[in-house]
């Protein structure tokens, strides 16, 4: 028959039968369909005028569907329609099979200007950029037809380069669409994308009119540059105009509004919201719970999300986000929870939460079950963000083998996932893997260390205080010009600090913002670990004056300086203008500072008191503070009592042992020792040891208390026994009352010379060159009677000695310490005028220990000169010493 096309072996059918098969059974593939075709082109030209193929394109749901409706256009011959092709191809890319478009779109004979426009937008859905340029340059080389106002916008949006979207605008130029809105808008987001802002403001301002999608392409511009004020300056002279704000205008406005912390201009966009009937978008409601999150009104954010008819998985994920960012763990977890309820299955970022919410609840048994999750999901091989998280997760609980093993397995890691890591280590006090990760890092020239790189690192060199490498990373900041960055200056500023270098942090400091309280509290307690509490007060002054806002972090800076200086009045004026002036609710962290205040200043009775009156449940800082209190001033009752309520909110610290034990040896009640000794050692607790070290010549030595193994073990010893021979002479007395052992006074004195601090001087003293200084760092606080003999040794040789314990910085010349004695004893500050009168009678003891040693190369100043003029420069000294002083306060002063 005539224009019959057959099918072998099956049963003919009309068309009109298949289509209403089509309709009663959906999920038809295009084989079937075919094998019950057998029509002639007769029947179909009767038939295919009787097919609504727009409701029928319209009722394909499944890409099987769209199979069986790509069929039945090409046996009803309505295939060769171009506005039918073009649908088809819509189709299968809106169906995810950009394949089966492309495939479709190549065996069209005649393509039109919206066939190509289709494939080309097909790819850009897809996120097949090259393919899309490539279809576009076939177009424009191979066919006679010319673009319209449709074919720019995905091809601009295809544009990998600065180099390709020149071109095409230099085409769009060439063709007259430069002043149609919806080639300009996407411009706009062209030049947004690849940081041309001005550009793309200026392109904006030519266009003779701007619609909606216009304003909105140049805010959305502005967002992704972080150009939040001028985005809304735009939104602003967008209602000037007259141009109503739509949802898509609303979800870009509203994230600037947090950036910028207008939450005034967030709740006037809610406002219109409402008024406009916004509230029911989608995205919208979305863009609100987010905004109010930021600013940490979380109630807001609730009423929204339970104000929502339909919630998406990024509802969830969004009011479960905000809770976890506001350190709310408990509530974040309970909404995943409903969202289980409502059968919503987790995505990516709603583990990425989920990790988060885990590390804040310190829940190794959740962790876990998200580790699983993920695996089973196969999520690690697909997403580097994912293993990032659970990297992160395990590090902020404190299983840095898991943090490890998980690192180790991701298929790709990304610089995010080298940063996670170190700050991980260098978090949990592993300083040395923090660095030895950093190194390994180095290795891989593929990952460039950015701002979190740097800001992971420093923590690190600054707590082993490595000065060198410290700096090392302040030359790689200014050449990769981020020395303007306010976190990685502050950590900068932290490392400097933290290393003895405080000129170095205070002139790093006025070259950073300072419009956060960032720097300004790294620099506050930069001040307070070196025992420089009026320094930090003057600074907070300063603060105040040029209007930044202090924090809670602020206030625990400050107290500590305080604490460390022994000014009760200025921590009382502190610690009650933080609630009465900027209502900061004090914390724990804040009462224990004023424990430890009162508690070094010998005050007792009124820590306690306050103890007693704080308004939430005292923690084990508080009591911690109040014992150690007790162990300066030899209080047994007190600290007894202190101990006994430290035990029952904090039994797992070997330190609070370590106290209540040293306490009972200073009184040699060693009956009492030996108990809480048994105690610990019953609760499986251990003490850590005890070590301090030096850097020389790049190279880190740890010695540990009575260390022998050290290659130059000998000569540290010989020195240690003739640097005490040589104190003893100008009055040093060994204080057996920091020997916690019950031996002989001769083993005492043995066991405080083998003090790891002193064998750091030591070695450094025999492995430098004379009068330079030395720098040690120690993981515990000094002891008091190496303080003491540090001060010595500061003058017989000549040296600034620096000595970093695990409270403070210690900087030892001429006899003095910057901390005045207070941080041993909790007693009174050396004055401005104690400290001149040491400092003087220095150099009286330098010409008192030519004469008793016969120049031995102690005083220098001296060598070479007789018994006479020893003698004149020792009678100077006394003359000047009585000239300045009080003669009372001289004859009270014993050598």
């Amino acid at each position: 028959m005539k224009g019959t096309r057959s099918v072998p072996n099956f049963k003919r059918r009309h068309l009109s039968k298949l289509f209403s098969l089509f309709q009663s059974h959906r999920t038809l593939n295009a084989a079937t369909v075919t094998d019950y075709l057998q029509v002639t082109s007769d029947d179909l030209e009767s038939e295919r005028k009787g097919i609504d193929f727009n409701a029928l394109f319209k009722s394909c749901t499944k890409l099987q569907q769209v199979k069986c409706a790509h069929t039945l256009a090409v046996v009803s011959g309505r295939f060769k329609d171009n506005f039918f092709s073009s649908k088809i191809v819509n189709l299968y890319s809106q169906h995810g099979d950009v394949s089966l478009a492309w495939w479709t779109f190549h065996h069209l004979p005649n393509k039109d200007v919206y066939t190509w426009n289709s494939m080309a937008f097909a790819y850009v859905s897809h996120g097949c950029f090259r393919e899309a340029l490539g279809c576009f340059n076939q177009f424009f080389t191979t066919s006679d037809l010319r673009p319209d106002f449709y074919t720019f916008p995905p091809v601009v949006k295809a544009c990998g380069d600065l180099v390709d979207g020149k071109k095409i605008h230099c085409l769009v130029l060439k063709l007259g669409f430069e002043w149609d809105v919806f080639v300009a808008a996407s411009l706009v987001h062209m030049y947004s994308r690849f940081g041309l802002v001005g550009d793309a403001k200026k392109l904006f301002d030519d266009l003779p009119a701007r619609d909606r999608g216009s304003w909105n392409a140049m805010i959305s511009g502005y967002c992704q540059n972080g150009n939040a004020a001028e985005a809304l300056d735009v939104a602003d002279e967008m209602r000037l105009e007259g141009v109503k704000m739509d949802a898509i205008t609303v979800a870009s406005v509203l994230p600037v509004c947090a950036q910028v912390g207008d939450i005034l201009s967030g709740k006037l966009i809610h406002l219109y919201v409402i008024k406009h009937g916004l509230e029911y978008e989608l995205f919208v409601s979305n863009a609100l719970i987010n905004m109010y999150a930021k600013f940490g009104s979380l109630g807001q954010a609730q009423k929204v999300f339970g104000q929502m008819v339909v919630r998406d998985i990024v509802s969830w994920n969004s009011i479960i986000a905000a809770y976890e960012q506001n350190n709310n763990p408990v509530t974040a977890r309970l909404f995943f929870h409903k969202m289980q309820q409502a059968r919503v299955q987790p995505d990516l970022l709603t583990v990425v939460s989920l990790a988060s919410i885990v590390a804040q609840l310190n829940d190794n048994r959740y962790g876990r079950s998200i580790h699983g999750f993920v695996m089973r999901k196969g999520w690690f091989i697909e997403y580097i963000i994912i293993g990032n998280a659970v990297v992160d997760m395990y590090a902020k609980i404190g299983i840095l083998d898991s943090a490890r093993a998980v690192f180790g397995g991701l298929p790709i890691k990304d610089v995010v996932s080298w940063n996670t890591l170190i700050a991980g280590y260098a978090q949990n006090g592993l300083a040395s893997e923090a660095i030895e990760v950093y190194r390994l890092m180095e290795e891989h020239k593929e990952i460039t260390p950015n701002q979190g790189t740097w800001v992971s690192i420093l923590p690190a060199y600054s707590h082993v205080g490595a000065l060198q490498q410290g700096m090392r990373i302040h030359g790689l900041v200014i050449k990769n010009c981020l020395y303007s960055d306010v976190f990685v200056g502050t950590c900068l500023i932290d490392m400097y600090g933290k290393c003895g270098k405080v000129d170095d942090a205070i002139s790093l400091f006025y070259q950073v913002p300072r419009k956060s309280s960032v720097p300004w509290n790294a620099m506050i307690s930069c001040y307070g670990v070196h025992g420089d509490g009026e320094k930090a007060l003057e600074l907070f002054r300063e603060m105040r004056a040029e209007r930044v806002k202090p924090d809670h972090i602020t206030f625990v800076s400050l107290l500590s300086a305080c604490s460390h200086s022994g000014l009760v009045s200025g921590a009382q004026w502190c610690f009650n203008m933080m609630e009465e002036e900027y209502g900061i609710k004090p914390s724990l962290k804040h009462y224990g500072c004023m424990v430890d205040l009162f508690g070094r200043a010998g005050e007792l009775e009124m820590a306690f008191n306050f103890i007693k009156k704080m308004p939430i449940q005292p923690d084990a800082s508080a009591w911690g503070a109040l014992l150690n209190a007790c162990r300066i001033h030899g209080n047994i009752e007190l600290g007894k009592h202190a101990s006994e309520r430290l035990f029952e909110v904090d039994s797992e610290n070997v330190g609070y042992y370590v106290l209540l034990s040293n306490i009972y040896a200073n009184v040699g009640k060693w009956d009492g020792v030996d108990d809480v000794r048994s105690l610990a050692r019953d609760r499986g607790l251990r003490k850590n040891p005890g070590w301090s070290s030096i850097i020389l010549n790049n190279k880190v030595d740890v010695f540990y208390t009575g260390n022998q193994t050290h290659p130059k073990c000998v000569e540290i010893y010989r020195e240690l026994r003739d640097l005490t021979a040589k104190i003893k002479t100008i009055g040093y007395v060994p204080d057996f009352s920091f020997v916690l052992q019950d031996v002989e006074e001769d083993e005492k004195e043995h066991i405080l010379m083998g003090h790891s601090e002193r064998l750091a001087i030591a070695y450094g003293i025999i492995s430098t060159s004379p009068k330079t200084p030395i720098r040690i760092f120690k993981n515990m606080r000094v002891c008091g009677d190496c303080h003491t003999v540090t001060k010595f040794i500061s003058i017989i040789t000549e040296r600034e000695i620096i000595v970093r314990d695990s409270n403070r910085f210690h900087h030892f010349k001429g006899g003095t310490c910057s901390c005045g004695d207070y941080c041993r004893s909790g007693r009174k500050r050396v004055s401005h005028v104690e400290f001149e009168l040491v400092s003087l009678l220095s150099g009286l003891l330098e010409v008192y220990l030519d004469i008793t040693h016969g120049h031995a190369g102690v005083a220098p100043n001296y060598q070479g000169g007789n018994n006479f003029a020893i003698t004149r420069a020792y009678n100077d000294q006394i003359r000047l010493a009585r000239n300045h002083f009080d003669p009372i306060m001289l004859d009270s002063i014993q050598l």
